[in-house]
């Protein structure tokens, strides 16, 4: 009884990190695609294929993952949150910590 108790514990832990590894991917693929439709004179294109391609990849993982147990899923998507969570807070930049009226504030002349 416990060696499946056990084991039901560590395929939910797998699932989660797994969906933290799919959300990893989303978002920092997010965040690299705004930074390079910046520059790029096909921002559109960079946007769009970057949209179908995180989308496909996320939820494609998601499926795998859930394995068609719910709990399964509900674990991958809170790795997920999380992972948005944690990109945030690595992609942050100094300015960004500053409320917006003081960024703009910063720029009067």
């Amino acid at each position: 009884m416990m060696n499946a108790t056990l084991l039901w514990v560590l395929t939910l832990l797998l699932a989660g990190v797994a969906g933290g590894v799919l959300g990893a991917i989303f978002f920092g693929g997010l965040w690299w695609t705004v930074r390079k439709s910046m520059t790029s004179p096909h921002a559109a294109l960079w946007v769009f294929t970057s949209l179908l391609a995180r989308m496909g990849i996320a939820l494609g993982g998601l499926y795998v993952v859930a394995g068609g147990q719910w709990q399964r899923l509900l674990a991958g998507l809170l790795g997920f949150v999380l992972a948005r969570l944690l990109v945030i807070r690595v992609t942050r930049t100094p300015n960004n910590d500053s409320p917006p009226a003081m960024r703009e504030a910063s720029h009067a002349p």
